[in-house]
């Protein structure tokens, strides 16, 4: 053993005075971290990972769940952005309204995923953190197919190349992997074959999509209005909200605040803002103008700025901030026109 010691050494000795080799093995050297640099990069899921073949139909939409789950947006927001799925962060928050509404430590129900038995993650950051992360995962398989991800991330990954030998997503197919996994476990039921349904409920994915664009003429810049509002796309109504600091908004209360942002003064109720502008002809309409409806009382009580389309966005008590159909609403509640701010 000795002998092969000092045989060791002097082999090193050696190979210390070839300068060649010590480029060969810089180079080797370079190589080496470079694969695991690309390693790492792949393993974490970077921003880039899904440019090749991914659909992003879908993507940028916004999710009404619950104050309880809005509190995690910060923490979906880091990890989505760390994992390359920025685009998906609404799908996720309504992903988490269904799997636990917010109400228990491991937020995305994400202990399976790493093979720990339910509920072992205590860390609200690092349940959000794996359940990210596997969510990206199945968001890759599935080519940004959004209802196959989802169903992966319910019935694990196995289903997604289930499904994909069989033609894609369909409730048939999910249902039949279901009860295969069932019988192969001994298990009742396996998984949620509406999973699907269930979170989608949750989700729009139209709100992200609807572009403004100012034609100059009105006294304000109604993208940067506009701007404004589809950040909070999504938050909970809120009676009296008129900051992001209430996690929420009412109806005038989102346009005083937007507005305020550009210097524009719409402070007070929804009839005060009614006060505060001149009537426009329904077929003079253009993006800027406020929409008016009386809902549970007389007057003006509600409020929103029309984005064209058809569409308003707005803050109600049933979804939130959100866009929604002026002749839908039309249908529901009286309709007191459009105005414009002078």
């Amino acid at each position: 053993m000795q002998g092969d010691l000092k045989k060791g050494i002097k082999d090193t000795g050696t190979f210390a005075k070839n300068p060649l080799t010590w480029i060969l093995a810089g180079l080797l050297l370079l190589t080496s971290l470079f694969g695991i640099a690309l390693f790492i990069s792949i393993s974490l899921g970077g921003v880039n990972q899904f440019d090749s073949g991914m659909s992003r139909e879908g993507a940028d939409g916004t999710a009404q769940v619950s104050a309880k789950v809005m509190r995690y947006e910060a923490l979906v927001r880091k990890y989505a952005k760390e994992y390359g799925i920025s685009d998906y962060v609404g799908l996720i928050m309504a992903l988490i309204q269904q799997e636990t509404g917010g109400r228990q430590l491991d937020v995305m129900q994400a202990s399976e995923s790493v093979g720990l038995p339910p509920g072992t993650i205590t860390d609200p950051e690092y349940s959000i953190q794996i359940g990210v992360k596997y969510f990206a995962e199945m968001m890759k398989q599935a080519k940004g197919d959004i209802p196959l991800a989802l169903q992966g991330y319910n019935l694990g990954n196995g289903f997604i190349a289930y499904a994909l030998e069989r033609g894609g997503y369909s409730k048939d197919v999910t249902i039949e992997f279901s009860k295969m996994m069932a019988a192969k476990i001994g298990w009742n039921r396996y998984g949620d074959v509406n999973y699907v349904e269930h979170v989608l409920r949750y989700y729009n994915p139209e709100n992200g999509s609807v572009m403004v664009k100012g034609d100059g003429t009105q006294s304000f810049d109604v993208e940067e209005v506009h701007s404004t509002m589809k950040q909070f796309l999504g938050q909970p109504y809120v009676w009296g909200g008129r900051t992001p600091a209430a996690g929420g908004f009412d109806c005038s209360g989102l346009l005083e605040y937007a507005f305020a942002q550009v210097g524009v003064d719409l402070s007070g109720t929804a009839q005060s803002q009614y006060d505060k502008t001149i009537a426009v002809p329904e077929d003079q309409v253009k993006a800027g103008d406020l929409v008016f409806f009386s809902t549970y009382k007389s007057g003006a009580p509600h409020v929103g700025m029309y984005v064209d389309e058809g569409k308003f966005i707005n803050a109600n008590s049933s979804n939130g901030v959100t866009y929604s159909s002026v002749e839908e609403w039309k249908g529901l509640y009286p309709f007191l026109g459009f105005r414009r701010i002078p």
